[in-house]
C-alpha cells in the first residue's frame, strides 16, 4: 500500500476499530518501512486526527491534564458516584481513613454516613467541607498551600503531619493507570504528598473511572504492585483488568 492517502485512511479505520494501533503491525500489514509509518502518524497526530504512542498510536490522549475540580466534577458524574458507593462499603470497622484529592475522592465524602466513629484525613477542602458536620466523623485536615486547581493542599507541612498518624485504608483518586508506568496524576507537589499518604495507610484503594485507564498524568505515585484495590466502571477494558489481576490487584468493577 504505497498511496499516501489509502495509508492514512487505513490507519485511522484501524484506529476506529482498536482504538490503538502499532508501528510494526502497520508495517506488516501494508509492507512500507517504519520511517514511513513514523511520518505518517506524525502527519495525521498534526492534523489533531490522532495521539502518537509509544509504539504506535491513540485515539485518546495518553496524558492526563491538570483541570480544575469544577469543570472534573462534570465528567462520568454518574461513574464516580457508583465508584464512590463501593468504595463506602469497604470501610467496615476500620477507625481511621484517609481520602486523597479529587472528584471521585470527594464523592467517597459525599456517599460517607458511618454508623460508628470514624476519623478521616484528608487534604481536600471540598472534602473536609462535606464532612465536618456529619455525625461520627472526626475531620483531620491536612495544612499547606491550598492549589486552586484541587482545591487541596499539597506540599510539606501536609507532609509533616502525616509522619504522625497511621489509618487503615488511603481512597486515592488518581488521573492515570498505566500498565508499565503505574498509577500517577497531573501534578507533582501532589503526587509528592500521595506518596506520604500511601506510606501512612495499610491498604491503598485506587479510585478511576475507565477514561483514566492507559493515560500518564505528569507525576508518578506509585507502581502497580504497591495497590491493593482498583474500583473503576464497566468501561474498564478487560485486558487492562486481567493484566492487574495477574499483578495481584482486586479490580471491583461497578
Amino acid at each position: 500500500m504505497k498511496n499516501i492517502t489509502d495509508r492514512h485512511e487505513y490507519i485511522l479505520k484501524k484506529l476506529k476499530e482498536n482504538n490503538k494501533v502499532s508501528i510494526t503491525d502497520l508495517c506488516e500489514e501494508m509492507n512500507v518501512s517504519n520511517v514511513t509509518i513514523r511520518k505518517d502518524l506524525k502527519v495525521l497526530e498534526d492534523k489533531n486526527l490522532l495521539f502518537r504512542i509509544k509504539g504506535g498510536a491513540s485515539m485518546n490522549n495518553p496524558y492526563a491534564i491538570d483541570r480544575p475540580i469544577l469543570v472534573k466534577e462534570t465528567i462520568n458524574s454518574d461513574e464516580k458516584n457508583r465508584i464512590a458507593k463501593a468504595a463506602v462499603e469497604m470501610i467496615e470497622d476500620n477507625d481511621s481513613i484517609l481520602i486523597g484529592s479529587g472528584t471521585t475522592a470527594y464523592a467517597v465524602a459525599r456517599h460517607l454516613s458511618p454508623n460508628h466513629p470514624l476519623t478521616v484525613i484528608t487534604p481536600a477542602l471540598k472534602v473536609a467541607l462535606e464532612l465536618c458536620n456529619k455525625p461520627n466523623i472526626e475531620v483531620l485536615q491536612l495544612g499547606g498551600l491550598i492549589r486552586s486547581n484541587s482545591s487541596s493542599v499539597a506540599g510539606q507541612y501536609a507532609i509533616r503531619i502525616l509522619d504522625d498518624v497511621s489509618c487503615g485504608i488511603l481512597f486515592l483518586g488518581v488521573d492515570g493507570i498505566d500498565l508499565e508506568f503505574g498509577i500517577t496524576i497531573s501534578n507533582l507537589t501532589e503526587a509528592t504528598l500521595n506518596q506520604k499518604m500511601l506510606q501512612t495507610s495499610q491498604k491503598v484503594v485506587v479510585l478511576a473511572d475507565s477514561t483514566k485507564f492507559g493515560r500518564r498524568g505528569l507525576g508518578k505515585v506509585c507502581n502497580l504492585e504497591d495497590v491493593d484495590y482498583i474500583i473503576t466502571d464497566q468501561g474498564a477494558s478487560k485486558k487492562y483488568i486481567t493484566t492487574l489481576e495477574e499483578a495481584g490487584i482486586k479490580v471491583v468493577v461497578v
